[in-house]
């Protein structure tokens, strides 16, 4: 089965999916947004590019309504005289770095044991137990 190609998605040999656009703003250097691990999630890092910086008439992987809303979600700033797309990719970072900080702590919670203090008296009466066992 063939994969749905998405503009501006690349595979990378590891598995994951790299999203970039040129930036006209910047003599048509190519801006990378980062890696995703879905194709969908790359692509619609290019589509969130592509529609800020050249508007609703781009040809795009997603229907515009889902573009303009993920957009809102993300709620990304850009300085005047700043790039779009370096705007656009530090908000991915900053997404992604968030993600990852909270897939860690919940593999933290999964490995945590926890102890109960069931007091001092049980912890005598055992080692008295133990005590007697091995004397005996």
């Amino acid at each position: 089965m063939k994969l749905k190609q998405y503009i501006g998605v690349r595979k990378r040999p590891w598995g994951k999916y790299a999203a970039g656009i040129r930036d006209s703003t910047r003599h048509g250097m190519r801006v990378w947004f980062g890696t995703f691990n879905t194709p969908e999630e790359a692509a619609l890092a290019y589509d969130q590019a592509a529609f800020a910086m050249r508007g609703p008439s781009v040809s795009l992987n997603f229907p515009l309504e889902k573009v303009v809303e993920s957009l809102e979600k993300m709620n990304y700033s850009c300085k005047e005289g700043s790039s779009l797309a370096k705007a656009l990719k530090e908000s991915h970072r900053k997404l992604r770095n968030t993600q990852k900080k909270n897939e860690e702590i919940l593999i933290k919670e999964e490995d945590m044991v926890v102890l109960e203090d069931l007091g001092s008296d049980l912890l005598e009466e055992l080692l008295s137990e133990s005590t007697s066992s091995s004397t005996s």
